[in-house]
């Protein structure tokens, strides 16, 4: 194991039965993630990225294969334990931003901490710093439907950022979004992740998303690749 990386593979594998066939979606695939690094995963759909980012985040469990957060194999944790592991440890942010319509975005965002045992008064002052932080200092008090796409994306995203993970884990972060509001949402990923040194693992769509990350892997027949030159 590596103990440098805060979030690593060995051996990954990933199969699937459909009737009397077996699909093999990840076959032996190993991955390490350094502190502060970004990575982007680029491949065909179908080739089983968000299996792979299910996997990473311990919210699956892999047919073969070693996941370690923040040096903590999560294999042998009971589901208390993993979910525990996790909320201090990871951040998600998906496509579609999976807020809770009925709170406000200091509310969504103090979640991750109020659920990890923070006190109130210090999860609130923590959700406000970082919602100030993506340029929500205004919008504290609105929910989700009072908020534009763009905007509902960077609560998102500082809800994944609250807790100060090691890494976080994304989905297409920018996929449902218009060009703008998408380049305006990357340049906040780049910044965050130079300031916080926080690692990103992003599965994207988007060749000018994958070309602003430190590295690019496609995933190709349950492998992954080296990518240069996207």
């Amino acid at each position: 194991m590596n103990k440098s990386a805060v979030l690593q593979c060995a051996d990954l594998t990933k199969t699937y039965r459909q009737g009397p066939e077996t699909i093999d979606v990840l076959s032996g695939l190993n991955l390490d993630v350094a502190r502060g690094e970004s990575i982007a995963i680029i491949g065909a759909s179908g080739s089983g990225k968000t299996t792979l980012l299910n996997l990473l985040g311990g919210l699956d469990d892999p047919t073969e294969g070693t996941v370690s957060i923040a040096g903590k194999d999560i294999g042998p944790c009971s589901e208390n334990e993993r979910a525990s592991w996790r909320n201090r440890h990871l951040g998600f942010v998906y496509q579609f931003h999976h807020l809770l319509p009925e709170f406000t975005a200091l509310e969504n965002v103090f979640m991750p901490l109020l659920i990890g045992k923070t006190p109130v008064v210090e999860a609130r002052a923590k959700a406000t710093e970082i919602l100030s932080q993506v340029g929500l200092a205004e919008r504290l008090k609105h929910k989700p439907s009072e908020l534009s796409g763009g905007e509902r994306q960077r609560v998102a995203i500082a809800r994944a950022l609250v807790t100060g993970p090691s890494c976080v884990l994304m989905d297409e972060p920018t996929g449902n979004l218009d060009s703008d509001t998408a380049e305006s949402i990357l340049e906040l990923l780049l910044r965050l992740n130079r300031e916080r040194e926080t690692s990103f693992v992003i599965v994207t769509h988007d060749r000018h998303v994958a070309a602003q990350m430190s590295r690019t892997l496609k995933l190709d027949h349950g492998q992954l690749l080296e990518v240069s030159g996207v």
